[in-house]
């Protein structure tokens, strides 16, 4: 029998603006109050928003839930470099 591949998957969702779920999750690469970088099954993703937190993380399952007010989401292109630039220098001269 021929094996057959995985097929990537990913969704999120979000409840005004205050909770969002995501499945697909691979690793938190990082993450602050103010941003998270995911690596997910089909990229790279940035959150933004303010006074966020982690509700619920299970990278076994791919799933993450994330409480706080949620500003912007974006995927990297795939080339990209992966730092958010905020570091001490990043947020030194925002």
């Amino acid at each position: 029998m021929m094996e057959q591949t995985k097929l990537k998957q990913h969704s999120m969702s979000i409840q005004n603006r205050k909770l969002l779920d995501i499945t697909g999750v691979m690793n938190v690469e990082s993450f602050d109050s103010e941003e998270f970088l995911l690596k997910t099954e089909l990229g790279h993703l940035t959150i933004r928003g303010n006074n966020l937190h982690i509700k619920n993380l299970s990278l076994e399952e791919g799933l993450l839930s994330i409480e706080g007010y949620v500003s912007s989401l974006v995927y990297l292109d795939p080339g990209s470099n992966v730092k958010s630039g905020k570091g001490l220098l990043g947020k030194l001269f925002r």
